[in-house]
Formats: structure tokens, C-alpha cells, sequence
């Protein structure tokens, strides 16, 4: 199925004048085509030949007795003419790129554009449909496949079948006999040009699916390339990649058996209609009903609509490569965010910051059985520190998903502050809420520019405050640069503990009304996350924190902790009412306090 025409015109109409001056030049430089070989004819007949002048056209008689009825000026009259003629075509060839690039360059930047805002409007599930390779591929190649065919369907669109038509009427006008080659040829040229765009169209749709694998390859190792060198891992990584290299290489050899047979195949087209141009042609100068310069001529008109023929090969090719492209772009445009804020009530914000699970339950999988959150209802006070902890997958993390509206409930429904976070717009709800996620991820750009994602007006004494009680200001000030220190992508130049203290301290910049920290000081020592958390009780005295962690000691001091188990809430109450009554809590504890002992003693 074509993508409906409709939806790209959206990205021409903006530059309508650089998509219909470029084919108009184009049109330009084809009339020459067709004003050349005549010419070149006119010399050959009437300037070099013995055709007497009485038999030429009015138009070349004129010319002849401007000429002073000499062959030599005659002859000079038309190379100029020529040349000129050359020169009007450059002009009109160069102008036909200028305004075709300026028209495909426009028309992909605008569609790159679309297609990233598109992107940031979907929810995690959302983007785990596609991946995240596949939307990085559809970003970058298949824009870029796109923006080709449309630059040559610009410098193609009306010269190729402008130039068919004008050659194609030239040389009627000059033999129409000799013409009949063609009705024989040019059929059995394009059903066998058809039979090979029908076969190679699937070929590179398949090609585009394997260059998504091999993205996604790249990106794992080079995301995680001190992992794969601490576990001596550099021989696998290199057959993972070899393997995804390889199946690209034979994805592409597959597209490309097809239509490598293009060029010979018109070749073969082109030599035998030549041959028998040549053979038919010949002969009739021989018997004198056609001159030398004509067959000149037809010969040139021929090889021009076979030339055209090609041309419009190579744009079915290209538009092969883009309609696949096409598809892929048109299933990110027409995906349908399953987050929205449509109905939303643009005036509401997060005031208190109070908490209530009502009955929720929550699936990845819609079709799955298992649910990740079962029947979940709970409630936190504005204000209060709670801990949720568990065992690894017990669903805590996808549980303050749903505050923020990173994943929706499936059934019942998640409360702030008593009205349903589906009423609030996701950016008034989300700016409400600071999370410090279990992956820490820093940017590209100076220590201040991280953090200034908490606070964009941020001032830079406020930017030290929120890095001091983030245990982040000691380090950052020892660096030469100090917080004009360049961080480099994925915050690769700094520790694990220093990129969470530093993104603690962006949600600190914040002043959420609701703070959540999922494992998030994991990285650093017991002495300086007790700091940390002291810094929460002074800094965020009236805004709710969640705290998620493995380490008992990390919430053993929250008003309430909540225990996980199989995406249900097992247990809630302070520390030592756990201790008493909880036996999951009691295990977690023991076994920790067990751990801790044999560290003592080690």
C-alpha cells in the first residue's frame, strides 16, 4: 500500500516555488537536447553534404543567405548557435540541481522534524514497539532515501519523460518508418524493466529492516563499551556485529542481484535498436530517401529515448528504496501515542503532592496473562518519605511509573493530590514530579548545563546549593574547569556514584512537589547517602519522596515503607513494625545484617 499523497504535500508547500522552478529548468536544458542533433543534421546535410540548399526549410534557407550563401560561415553560423545553445543548457542544468537540492534538503529537514517531534510523544511502550535502533534508522537512512528520490524526482520528473516525448516526436518528424523500431523495442524494454522493480521492491524493504539490527548492534557496544572490555567481551561483540554486518551484506547483494541486471539489460536494448538503425537506416541513405545528417540525427533521438527510459529505470529504483522508507516513516507518523493529554485540564498542577493507588493493575503485554502490578491500592500522605522495597522485578519501579504518567494503569486508577493524574496535562503532572531514574543519564554539554535541566533559570549560587546537598558540589569544584566541565555523552568521563550525585542534585534544582529516587544511591557509601537524605528532610521539607532502594539502611528512617512481592503490596508500616510482623522484611533485613557481619569480619 502507497502512503497517501496527501501527507507529503505538507512538506512541499512550504517550498512550492524550489519544487516547480527546478523541473522547469530541467525543461530548459531538454529543448537544447532536442535543438542539438537537428543542428548538427543541418550542418552535416547542408554545410559538409551535397544536399542542395532549395531542399532545406524556410528557417535554414534564411540562415544560409544570411551566411552570404557560403557553406564555411553557414557552418560557423551553427556551431555557434551550438555553443550557445550549450551555454542555455548549463544554465538550465545548474539551476535544476540548485532548486532540487534546495527542494529535497527542505522537504527532509521538515520531515526529520515531524518525525522527532512524533517520537517525543510516545510512551515507553510506545517506543518498545519500534526500538530504539529502528527509530534512529527511520530518523536518519530513511529520511535520507527519501530526500534522494525526491531530489531526483525533481531533476527526472518531466526531463526524462520530457525528453522521450520531444525525441520521440523528432524523429517521427524525420522518418516514421525507421521509427517502428521502437514500438517493437520499447514495450519489451519495460515489461522487463517492471518484472525487475516488482521483484526488488520487497528486497529493500527487507535491507531496511537489517540495517535497524545493525544499528542497534552498534549502539549496544558502543552505549556499553566499558562493560564489554571489564568481561573481555570485544571477541563476541565482534561476531555479534560481524553477523548483523554480514546479514545487511547479503540483504543488500539480494536487492542488488535484481537490479544489477538494469544497466546490461538496456544496454543490450540500446545496441540492438542501434544495430538495427544502423542496418534499416543505412539503407535508405544508400537509396537516397534519407540523407547522412538525418540518420545522424535519429540515431541520437534514439539513443535519447532510450537514455529517458533509463532515467525513469533509475527513478522506479530509487522510488523502490523511498516507498519502503515511506512505509517506515508513515508507521512512526501514524502511531498513536497511548498517552495523551487531550482532555486534559490545562489548569490544574501538582499543589500538595498526595498519593493514592486505587485497585491498580498493569500489563506490558495487553494480551498477557501476568500482570507486572496486581491489584495495587495504597496511599502517601503530601509531604510524607516513604521507602518501597523488594526483590529485582517485583514491579517497583513500573509502580512510580504510573505517577508521572510514563506507563498508564490498566485497571483502577492512580490519584495526586485526589484527581486522576489522567486530568492533568502531561506537562503541568510531569513538572510536578522529579524523578531520579534507576539508569542515571547525563548529556552532552558542561556540569552546569545538566543540572539546568532541573531549573532552566537556575542562578548559579541556587545550581551550587543543590549540588551541596547532593554531596555533588566537593567533587565538581575539583575539577580544573570546575561546573563548565564538559560532561561526554552518557556521562562516560565520570564515576557511577558521581553521575547519580549529580543527577540527585538536577531533581533537587527542580523542588518537585513529589520527589521519586529509584535505586538511585546505589553508587554511592552509606555515610554519604545519609547526608543526602538529610539534605531531602531540609531542602524538600514539604514535597512527597519515594525512595526506592535494596538497602534497607537507605529507608529505614521513611514514615512508611511499603514491601513489594509479585507485584503486590505485601506490607506497610515503619521499620520496626516490619520487623515485627513483616517475614519478607524480616529475610531482606537478616540477610543483610548477615552480609554486613561477614564484611565486618573480613
Amino acid at each position: 500500500m502507497i502512503p497517501p499523497l496527501k501527507r507529503w504535500l505538507k512538506y512541499v508547500k512550504p517550498y512550492w516555488p524550489f519544487f516547480v522552478l527546478g523541473p522547469m529548468c530541467m525543461i530548459i536544458e531538454v529543448i537544447g537536447e532536442m535543438i542539438m542533433p537537428k543542428t548538427l543534421a543541418m550542418i552535416i546535410d547542408y554545410g559538409v553534404g551535397a544536399k542542395p540548399i532549395e531542399e532545406a526549410s524556410t528557417f535554414i534557407r534564411w540562415i544560409y543567405r544570411i551566411c552570404g550563401e557560403n557553406a564555411s560561415p553557414f557552418i560557423i553560423a551553427a556551431m555557434v548557435g551550438m555553443i550557445f545553445t550549450a551555454i542555455i543548457m548549463m544554465i538550465g542544468g545548474i539551476g535544476g540541481a540548485y532548486f532540487g537540492a534546495k527542494a529535497s534538503v527542505n522537504f527532509a529537514a521538515d520531515l526529520r522534524e515531524d518525525i522527532y517531534r512524533k517520537v517525543q510523544t510516545f510512551s515507553f511502550a510506545n517506543i518498545d514497539k519500534f526500538s530504539t535502533s529502528s527509530l534512529i534508522t527511520r530518523l536518519t537512512n530513511d529520511v535520507t532515501q527519501m530526500q534522494n528520490f525526491v531530489m531526483m524526482l525533481l531533476r527526472m520528473c518531466l526531463r526524462a519523460p520530457g525528453m522521450m516525448i520531444g525525441a520521440l516526436i523528432m524523429a517521427l518528424s524525420i522518418n516514421a518508418r525507421l521509427s517502428i523500431i521502437l514500438a517493437i523495442v520499447m514495450p519489451l524494454l519495460l515489461c522487463a524493466i517492471a518484472i525487475l522493480i516488482r521483484r526488488g521492491f520487497p528486497r529493500f524493504a527487507a535491507m531496511q529492516t537489517k540495517v535497524d539490527a545493525l544499528n542497534g548492534t552498534v549502539q549496544e557496544n558502543l552505549t556499553n563499551v566499558r562493560v564489554v572490555k571489564s568481561f573481555v567481551r570485544d571477541g563476541l561483540e565482534r561476531k555479534k556485529f560481524s553477523q548483523a554486518n554480514t546479514e545487511l551484506k547479503q540483504s543488500g547483494i539480494a536487492a542488488s542481484s535484481v537490479m544489477i541486471f538494469m544497466s546490461p539489460i538496456m544496454s543490450f536494448f540500446m545496441n540492438v535498436t542501434t544495430i538495427a538503425v544502423y542496418w534499416f537506416g543505412g539503407n535508405m541513405v544508400v537509396s537516397e530517401t534519407m540523407t547522412p545528417g538525418d540518420l545522424s540525427a535519429f540515431i541520437t533521438y534514439i539513443t535519447q529515448i532510450l537514455s529517458s527510459l533509463m532515467m525513469v529505470t533509475m527513478m522506479f529504483v530509487m522510488m523502490s528504496r523511498a516507498l519502503a522508507s515511506a512505509h517506515r516513516i508513515t508507521e512512526v507518523l501514524n502511531e498513536d501515542p497511548d498517552i495523551t493529554d487531550s482532555t486534559a485540564n490545562r489548569d490544574l498542577t501538582v499543589k500538595q503532592g498526595e498519593i493514592t493507588f486505587e485497585d491498580v493493575s498493569f500489563r506490558y503485554y495487553k494480551n498477557s496473562e501476568e500482570r507486572v502490578l496486581d491489584h495495587v491500592s495504597l496511599h502517601i500522605p503530601a509531604g510524607a518519605t516513604v521507602g518501597i522495597i523488594g526483590s529485582t522485578g517485583c514491579g517497583k519501579t513500573t509502580l512510580v511509573s504510573m505517577i508521572s504518567r510514563l506507563y498508564d494503569a490498566d485497571e483502577g486508577a492512580v490519584l495526586i493530590d485526589g484527581i486522576n493524574v489522567r486530568e492533568y496535562s502531561l506537562h503541568n503532572l510531569r513538572e510536578g514530579v522529579g524523578m531520579v531514574l534507576q539508569k542515571n543519564t547525563l548529556f552532552s554539554g558542561s556540569v552546569s548545563d545538566n543540572l539546568r535541566w532541573g531549573n532552566p533559570l537556575a542562578t548559579e549560587e541556587e545550581m551550587r546549593t543543590a549540588a551541596a546537598y547532593a554531596q555533588a558540589d566537593g567533587f565538581v569544584s575539583a575539577f580544573t574547569n570546575g561546573y563548565d566541565t564538559e560532561i561526554e555523552q552518557g556521562g562516560t568521563n565520570v564515576s557511577g556514584g558521581q553521575k547519580q550525585r549529580l543527577c540527585i542534585a538536577r531533581a533537587l534544582l527542580k523542588k518537585p512537589k513529589i520527589l521519586i529516587l529509584d535505586d538511585s544511591t546505589s553508587a554511592v557509601d552509606t555515610a554519604t547517602e545519609a547526608r543526602i537524605r538529610q539534605a531531602f528532610r531540609e531542602e524538600l521539607e514539604d514535597s512527597t519522596k519515594i525512595i526506592i532502594a535494596q538497602r534497607i539502611s537507605s529507608v529505614q528512617d521513611a514514615d512508611c515503607i511499603f514491601v513489594m512481592e509479585d507485584g503486590r503490596i505485601t506490607g506497610a508500616g515503619t521499620h520496626e513494625e516490619l520487623l515485627a510482623s513483616d517475614a519478607t522484611y524480616q529475610e531482606i533485613y537478616n540477610s543483610q545484617m548477615e552480609s554486613r557481619k561477614k564484611e565486618v569480619l573480613a
